[in-house]
């Protein structure tokens, strides 16, 4: 319990301290004109208040992440505390807050288009393919998760589910983002927020023993340690909980909302540390309504790893029929509303790349149709293979734009190592888990440490030697 507690204190203190000198070293300008100023159009640039900005963009990025990735990760014991608290203060949240804040001084620019200002050309182009591919997956991952729970509640088709699901996501693709977002989110987010604080209370005062983080227990609890070796998978597993690149594509839709950039701390780095919070809640819960760490991973592997299943039976156990019943109603509408803005930055990022205005339904349309029928065919693959390729190419995404960051402030004549330390630490975790991965190389373990440190070291070196990026 002690474990738990400090860590829930230690992200809000670091969104006070840390975000204050986050906010410090980008040079946050108050009296700026904001793009949802300049470039109003009643469309996707539209001026919204403060508090329906953070709901939206914490529904964002928070989706089925922080639950069913903390739920996973919690398979390795309190060491996952670690990660989700320091990953989503040092790393998460300074990468959320820069990707927003960057849209804002670039017009409200996609982010391959800010990547591309930094990393070039070609980086460019590869971003505006490979961020288009993931938000389709991650589309597709947030209609089969919702999908499947409402399944079980209702005892509904999951087809027909997902074909209700995909005609929501159609709706809010398209229609101006105050119409129907900026509308329904506030209530999804109390949901979800509510659902967070029951299970907090829960934790709280029922019966339940949160395992400590200990000497003893700072180790890979995981009941196949040798398999699921702490560094890389937790990293990879524990994403939208402590650092996602979903949410760099997020972060530029209400960065076409924010009137003022003194929110920016607010809503970019405040979602993220409030997401870290919702992620130490399911993991911390996780573990104790099992019994322990050994007895979730017994649980799990008899329920075939079945996250939507472990969601179901906390809720309406630990908060009763009509607090399980807002729970999971939580559950589903946060992955729905980071499906539907998932679609609607995919249309933005391609109109995006070839200039194309989105002020008229029809040329809105030419661009969503062809994105809703590529993701209609990928709900056809079985969805463990598309979850494992998300969680890589999420974190991938997410080490690139790390980079851009850096040399952004390089650039600048700025201090870059509260930057460099974070993405030279996602490049080792990323090369090496692409090596090691059932859908990567499968290379022994050993060497793929070495290569991912050696590329890793070899990025940090370049970057500081370089003058390239000096003005």
């Amino acid at each position: 319990m002690i474990s738990f507690l400090v860590s829930i204190l230690i992200l809000v203190l670091g969104y006070f301290v840390y975000g204050n000198y986050i906010e410090k070293k980008f040079g946050m300008d108050p009296n700026r004109e904001t793009p949802a100023i300049t470039k109003q159009d009643g469309i996707d640039f539209v001026p919204l208040g403060l508090g329906k900005i953070f709901l939206i963009q914490f529904l964002n990025i928070a989706g089925l992440g922080p639950i069913f990735g903390a739920i996973a990760g919690a398979l390795w014991g309190p060491v996952a505390f670690l990660w989700i608290v320091f990953g989503s203060i040092f790393a998460g949240a300074v990468h959320d807050y820069f990707s927003g804040m960057l849209s804002i001084r670039h017009g409200g620019d996609s982010i391959p288009e800010i990547v591309g200002k930094y990393l070039g050309n070609s980086v460019k182009q590869f971003m505006r393919v490979f961020s288009v591919v993931l938000l389709i997956l991650v589309g597709v991952v947030f209609v089969k998760g919702p999908a499947t729970i409402l399944q079980e509640l209702t005892g509904v088709d999951v087809s027909l589910l997902v074909a209700v699901i995909f005609v929501y996501y159609l709706l809010a693709t398209l229609i101006p983002i105050d119409k129907l977002i900026g509308k329904i989110y506030p209530v999804f987010g109390l949901s979800l927020l509510v659902m967070a604080v029951g299970l907090f209370l829960a934790l709280m005062f029922q019966d339940y023993t949160i395992p400590e983080l200990t000497m003893h227990t700072f180790t890979n609890m995981h009941s196949n340690p040798e398999n699921y070796p702490v560094f890389p998978l937790l990293f990879i597993t524990i994403a939208c909980g402590a650092i996602s690149g979903f949410h760099s594509t997020q972060s530029p839709l209400m960065a076409r909302c924010i009137s003022n950039e003194a929110q920016g701390k607010k809503v970019f780095f405040g979602a993220m540390i409030t997401e870290g919070i919702v992620a130490l809640i399911w993991a911390a819960m996780a573990m104790a309504f099992f019994g322990g760490v050994k007895e979730l991973g017994e649980t799990m592997a008899r329920e075939g790893h079945n996250a939507a299943w472990v969601v179901n039976v906390i809720c309406n156990t630990t908060l009763g029929k009509i607090g399980g019943i807002l729970a999971i109603f939580g559950v589903v509408a946060a992955p729905i509303t980071s499906g539907d803005t998932a679609f609607r930055s995919a249309r933005l990022i391609i109109a995006d790349s070839f200039n194309y205005n989105q002020t008229k339904l029809l040329k809105r349309l030419i661009v969503t149709i062809p994105i809703f029928l590529a993701a209609l065919a990928l709900t056809k693959i079985d969805f463990d293979i598309i979850w494992r390729y998300f969680g890589w190419s999420n974190q991938m995404l997410a080490t690139i734009v790390l980079w851009a960051i850096a040399i952004y402030m390089k650039k600048g004549n700025k201090s870059t190592w509260f930057i460099l330390i974070p993405a030279a630490f996602m490049t080792a975790v990323v090369i090496t888990y692409i090596l090691v991965a059932p859908e990567g190389f499968q290379i022994d373990y050993t060497i793929a440490y070495v290569v991912g440190i050696l590329v890793s070291l070899s990025l940090s070196c370049w970057f500081l030697l370089s003058n390239r990026y000096e003005n």
